[in-house]
């Protein structure tokens, strides 16, 4: 599809967009720690299309960006609050330092652990204050992937606590405490099923995927750092999972941003790692648009 005919094509989706007859999305927004800010792309591409997802699912990072959708924030939002808190390294250290325990007593209460950080406190001190405090207020459904560390296997979350849902999704091991849900001990949704597009199946008329879960970058020779080596061998594993999961049945649309050379921890990277995957919101909106024509037309 030539750009102009791109063009004419988004200009027929945004005057239609929400009217019946057209096509419903799905948005499936995967784990990747840093390099899911990639995801603010797709989120903006969307908005200027005039398009609004029937509904949204997502792990860890993709977790808290479907958050931010659901409860009606828009992606130019999303990136000015990503930018204003933890792309500016005196505000992340002002927040993270507001966090710390006053006294042992509240260390102990808190669940304090020498090596990890409490990730519903985290989040807490993080998320934007139009992300509601329980599902039954967002403006959109969200499905929450955690994975269940004993019971081996995952959940998906849909309603009552929020917050605790997006920080169970998130909590990375070795970095984040785990979070109970229900008694149950639940780590990183992400460590399950890294794109949850599985669950949006029948859901909507188009289901749209984002991998940002990258591999191991580096020039095949070096030797990786000890927590370079822990979490590149995740995201093989991670890739291995997407793998299985498209032969099962894939999405639509499987979007993957270039964020190899990011690090998981990388959000003080923010701007440079928005920059670099800035290109990401054109074949979104290329993808779409031809996916669109090609439902209208029955193919």
């Amino acid at each position: 599809m030539t750009e102009v005919a791109m063009e004419q094509n988004l200009s027929t989706i945004r005057k239609a967009a929400g009217s019946e007859g057209e096509p419903t999305i799905a948005l499936a927004l995967g784990g990747g720690g840093a390099r899911g800010l990639a995801h603010i792309h797709v989120i903006e591409a969307l908005d200027e299309m005039g398009l609004r997802p029937a509904v949204v699912a997502g792990s860890s990072i993709g977790a808290l960006m479907g958050a931010g959708v659901a409860a009606g924030m828009s992606g130019k939002e999303i990136r000015e609050h990503v930018l204003s808190t933890v792309g500016r390294r005196g505000e992340v250290l002002n927040r993270l330092w507001r966090l710390r325990p006053t006294s042992l007593a509240e260390a102990v209460a808190s669940g304090f652990r020498v090596g990890q950080f409490n990730i519903e406190r985290v989040l807490k001190a993080f998320l934007p204050e139009a992300v509601p405090l329980r599902f039954s207020d967002l403006a959109l459904p969200l499905k929450i992937i955690v994975t269940d560390y004993y019971g081996q296997t995952e959940r998906v979350c849909e309603s009552g606590d929020l917050y605790k849902a997006l920080a169970a999704s998130c909590a990375l091991p070795a970095v984040f405490m785990p979070v109970k849900i229900d008694g149950r001990v639940m780590i990183d949704g992400g460590i399950y099923n890294p794109i949850p597009f599985d669950h949006l199946r029948g859901l909507a008329d188009i289901v749209v995927a984002v991998d940002v879960v990258g591999g191991p970058d580096g020039d095949g020779e070096t030797i990786p750092s000890r927590i370079d080596s822990l979490f590149g061998a995740t995201q093989l594993m991670m890739q291995s999972i997407i793998t299985m999961k498209m032969q099962a049945g894939a999405p639509d649309i499987l979007l993957r941003p270039d964020v190899g050379r990011f690090r998981v921890l990388d959000f003080l990277r923010a701007q440079e790692l928005l920059a670099a995957t800035s290109g990401t919101k054109d074949e979104v909106k290329r993808a779409l648009a031809e996916r669109i024509d090609r439902w209208r037309k029955g193919i």
